[in-house]
């Protein structure tokens, strides 16, 4: 994620509040949330990705993706 997604999200966000947006800032509002999200699954699955689990006996055992 990259400082300018953040800082125009924060931007779009205060002016939501302060004045309310058009529907082009409320597209692209929505744009940029999904891609904040969807970068931070990518870096949450990362990181979980290298998270082991040392049972009682001292065995590591990788975290295992919850199947649904």
């Amino acid at each position: 994620m990259t400082e300018e997604l953040l800082n125009r999200i924060n931007e779009l966000a205060r002016k939501s509040r302060a004045e309310g947006l058009t529907e082009s800032e409320k597209a692209e509002q929505a744009q940029l949330r999904q891609q904040y999200i969807k970068g931070f699954r990518q870096g949450f699955e990362n990181t979980m990705n290298n998270v082991y689990i040392m049972d009682k006996d001292g065995n590591k055992r990788k975290v295992e993706k919850k199947k649904s």
